[in-house]
């Protein structure tokens, strides 16, 4: 399995519009944040988890040429903006794009993308198949790979990661039930959210997710949805345990 992180930043990105801070400032290319977003390939099939407002940038960058399905974690506008660029591989590919969700998220999806899903269809829209995911207690089936649903609270609002054979991937959450933490056990590689040091409602602190990872134990670990508020990569990457990483756009891992 190969792991792409096409973005690993906040919902602001990095740097943020109008800030002057040193990280913002920063020419280190692995402070330069899009939207948080990895690209999944395994068993000769390509997943992207999240299709945020830098989607169209993600997958020219990555030289992503073809994809079999999108998986969404949650409805958050940083996470669904992009999905009208999945027209490209629907011309591309001449299908329906299979689009995986709890059904509260495919409801806000077919809200925001009314166009979409309208009975008398604008020529060239986007195409999609809507695959609802029910349970988020037992594994489902995406072009015969087994996706296991990974239950977190982001805030008061219930969010899922995805665990496919030994990778782990949870983002915007700040809360993971029982049940999650032990089917995070014996994970080869687990990404986690850590969005700054100080106190968030809705997301891990770096003190909180390392706490987290050093339960769960995993060979690796990376951070990921991380804002200009955490610090300069380098600096922040050397306070770490050698087995945690922080993720960056374009990173790309063997799992």
């Amino acid at each position: 399995m190969q792991v792409t992180f096409l973005g690993t930043g906040t919902s602001s990105g990095v740097p943020m519009i109008g800030c002057t801070c040193a990280v913002c400032r920063s020419l280190d290319h692995r402070d330069k944040r899009l939207r948080v977003s990895v690209h999944v390939e395994v068993a000769g099939r390509s997943f992207v988890i999240d299709s945020g407002p830098d989607f169209r940038q993600q997958m020219l960058r990555a030289r992503v040429m073809h994809l079999d399905a999108l998986l969404f974690t949650h409805e958050h506008k940083d996470h669904t903006a992009g999905l009208d660029d999945i027209r490209a591989f629907n011309f591309r590919q001449q299908t329906d794009m299979p689009v995986y969700g709890e059904p509260r998220v495919l409801r806000q999806l077919q809200q925001e993308f009314a166009y979409i899903f309208a009975e008398n269809k604008y020529p060239g829209v986007p195409r999609v198949t809507l695959h609802p995911i029910e349970r988020d207690d037992v594994p489902f089936d995406v072009h015969g790979i087994s996706v296991l649903p990974l239950r977190a609270l982001h805030h008061r609002l219930p969010v899922l990661g995805f665990r496919i054979g030994g990778f782990c991937y949870l983002t915007d959450a700040n809360h993971l039930g029982p049940e999650t933490r032990a089917q995070l056990r014996d994970a080869d590689v687990i990404v986690l959210n850590a969005l700054r040091r100080e106190e968030h409602i809705s997301h891990f602190t770096l003190a909180q997710a390392v706490a987290v990872l050093e339960e769960a134990q995993p060979k690796r670990a990376f951070l990921t949805h991380i804002s200009h508020q955490l610090g300069r990569h380098q600096e922040v990457e050397a306070e770490l345990p050698s087995w945690i990483r922080l993720a960056y756009d374009g990173l790309r891992v063997e799992v």
